[in-house]
């Protein structure tokens, strides 16, 4: 009897362990089946370039409030200081040609969204995300156009920066009755002024040569106009146009007036001279706004003023960062739950005035934001929109390495025959 008795408790042991045997291993194949189908990993790894003051107060506040939002998913975030985003574009490239991508990844609208990640087929579409979410009327047209490919959208914008701006310190405008200059003419007038009361008129650190070339993309845009300017990168207009070589011819003239040491100087050390009334303006992105608003502690409308640069009022150079969703990602619901959260007024709210930029979207609260960011918001829905070719969103990788290159040479040699020619060289590669 104690024979069967023990006999029958091993049995319903045994049966027991089989259930729950099976119960487990049930879990373990829908979540492996969910995995393939992208369900929730639990991980969302953001990779960006956004470790500097300002950049990386916003990156961790839409950090926070996705984690309050999802408190089942934990945030990895990879990003990698150094160059610009150079280190982290090139640690990016190695990880994505190796098939690791992380979850979402920070990339310029435009040619190095569409260039680099979308023509390798390296990025999922996200049509059905933006019309869940009923993004289409929330973003401009244009911009959306700058994250899309043969119609597909393939990013979410979360900021936007203003790259034909010139700041200028508004005490040396003052003391030296200068207006806010509106064309060329009204700016070298301004310049000449400047000079004779022993100031630097334009303040430029090209130690990384995207700074002149910004300053030289908003003389095209100057001279273009809108229209004209997309047809350049377009390949409609060739780069030995006139009114391209007048643009060099420009940009060599206001070179004329910029700080001798320009080529020892990054662009914050730049700013920092019309900071200290040495030199009277810089053309940067607004990202300079708050690096004088938060790292100088000036004030806005008081020690610096902004105005369009010369030329390009209506005109609104636009540089967006955005994070799309690579192919081969398991956790692909957790990355659309993070672009969900990176696409709304919260999240574009939360991150935008810590960064210094505006966001992406028509309908945030401009309340939130100091008189540049309302002034800018203001523009941005009321201009043409143009992409930036310094920040990667007018032509390909290729060539604005090229265009770089040429600008460099050019700001040393002043000679616009050869710096027409290179161009031309690299249209190619646009």
């Amino acid at each position: 009897m104690k024979k069967l008795y023990g006999f029958l408790l091993f049995a319903a042991l045994v049966l027991v362990l089989a259930a729950c045997s099976s119960d487990s291993s049930g879990e373990s194949d829908a979540e492996d089946s969910g995995d393939s189908e992208g369900s929730a990993s639990g991980q969302v790894e953001i990779f960006s370039w956004w470790t500097g003051a300002g950049e990386e107060d916003g990156l961790l506040a839409l950090i926070d409030l996705f984690e309050e939002k999802h408190p089942d998913i934990a945030v990895e975030n990879a990003a990698v200081a150094g160059g610009a985003g150079t280190n982290a574009k090139a640690v990016l490239a190695t990880r994505m040609q190796g098939n690791d991508p992380p979850s979402t990844f920070q990339v310029h609208g435009g040619e190095e969204l569409n260039k680099s990640w979308v023509a390798a087929d390296k990025m999922e579409p996200l049509n059905d995300l933006y019309e869940e979410n009923e993004w289409m009327d929330k973003f401009p047209e244009e911009l959306i156009d700058l994250v899309s490919n043969d119609g597909n959208i393939y990013s979410v914008p979360v900021n936007i920066h203003r790259g034909n701006v010139i700041f200028y310190n508004m005490k040396v405008f003052e003391e030296n009755g200068i207006e806010v200059p509106t064309t060329f003419d009204e700016f070298f007038t301004a310049a000449d002024k400047l000079q004779e009361a022993g100031i630097t008129p334009l303040a430029l650190g090209d130690k990384e040569s995207w700074t002149a070339t910004q300053i030289f993309e908003n003389v095209l845009l100057g001279v273009l106009g809108p229209d004209d300017y997309n047809k350049l990168f377009a390949g409609e207009i060739g780069w030995d146009d006139e009114r391209v070589v007048e643009a060099a011819e420009i940009f060599g003239k206001m070179l004329d007036y910029v700080n001798e040491d320009h080529a020892s100087r990054n662009w914050q050390d730049s700013g920092q001279l019309v900071a200290n009334g040495e030199v009277a303006m810089l053309n940067m992105g607004d990202w300079a706004k708050g690096y004088f608003a938060n790292d100088l502690d000036l004030k806005t409308n008081k020690d610096f003023g902004y105005f369009a640069f010369p030329g390009t009022e209506g005109s609104f150079q636009i540089i967006t960062d955005t994070f799309g969703l690579p192919k081969g990602v398991e956790n692909v619901e957790d990355v659309e739950k993070f672009l969900t959260v990176l696409g709304s007024v919260e999240g574009q709210d939360a991150f935008n005035p810590l960064k210094g930029s505006i966001p992406a979207r028509v309908d945030a609260d401009p309340e939130k934001y100091d008189q540049y960011g309302k002034d800018t918001m203001e523009d941005f829905k009321n201009s043409r929109l143009v992409p930036s070719l310094a920040h990667g969103s007018a032509a390909s990788e290729g060539f604005l390495t090229k265009a770089n290159q040429a600008v460099n040479i050019f700001v040393t040699q002043r000679d616009v025959d050869n710096f027409i020619q290179a161009l031309q060289n690299a249209a190619p590669e646009m």
